[in-house]
């Protein structure tokens, strides 16, 4: 992320809105003093249109870099806090910039000062946390850079724990497709079988009913025959 053009471009943005500051402290120590002001009303008017029109760059590389995947959800996410808070910047400054300059050193000691122990309220630090307060824009650049990192770093677990699980559902439902397969074999056999005593069921009836038929003949042919004998033998 060192050579992101995005953060350089970001970076020169932020030091334009440092030197409107500084421009505005000095028109405004301009006009209680007796000066001449206008050439710094002049200047200072077109440093907020530059700055103006290079936030709008920001903007458009902004959604620009997401929408064709040059940058992660992550990093759009934390440009996009370092734009608001850009854009709060020169909100600031353009206000500053329309007041007359008779208020004491309030907008000197915003913008500048960090660390004056007054009852004035830093209005670029109200929000600020602890973490970055009293660190110039390369450390909390650098502070920034190092946080993503860590939040890389635990989406990589996370996608490396994910993938491990869906590999793992891929492996369950492989089983499953097997165990099915065997479970199909076995209905098949079992049908089969089946089918098969059926078959041999009927031809044992068929078979018991046929023997049951050449019984009765026998044993009529029996007495048939048993008949004759006693018919045809001779009487004492």
């Amino acid at each position: 992320m060192a050579g992101d053009p995005w953060l350089a471009k970001y970076d020169s943005t932020w030091r334009l809105a440092q030197d409107i500051a500084e421009n505005i402290h000095e028109r405004n120590r301009q006009q209680r003093t007796g000066g001449n002001p206008s050439k710094f009303n002049v200047m200072i008017r077109s440093s907020l249109q530059r700055l103006q029109e290079q936030i709008n760059q920001l903007k458009d590389s902004l959604l620009r870099n997401l929408s064709t995947r040059q940058i992660t959800q992550l990093e759009a996410d934390s440009h996009q806090n370092m734009l608001d808070d850009l854009l709060t910047r020169e909100r600031q400054l353009q206000t500053s910039f329309k007041k007359d300059g008779t208020e004491p050193e309030v907008m000197r000691t915003s913008l500048i000062s960090t660390d004056l122990k007054t009852d004035l309220t830093n209005p670029w630090l109200m929000e600020e946390p602890e973490e970055t307060r009293g660190l110039n824009f390369s450390e909390i650049k650098h502070q920034q850079q190092m946080i993503i990192q860590e939040q890389d770093a635990g989406l990589d677990a996370l996608v490396t724990v994910i993938a491990r699980q869906k590999q793992m559902g891929r492996d369950i439902g492989n089983e499953l497709d097997e165990q099915n397969e065997i479970i199909d074999d076995l209905t098949h056999l079992v049908d089969k079988t089946d089918s098969r005593i059926q078959n041999e069921t009927r031809r044992v009836k068929l078979v018991d009913k046929k023997s049951t038929s050449w019984g009765m003949l026998v044993v009529i042919v029996l007495l048939l025959v048993a008949i004759v004998v006693v018919a045809v033998w001779p009487k004492g």
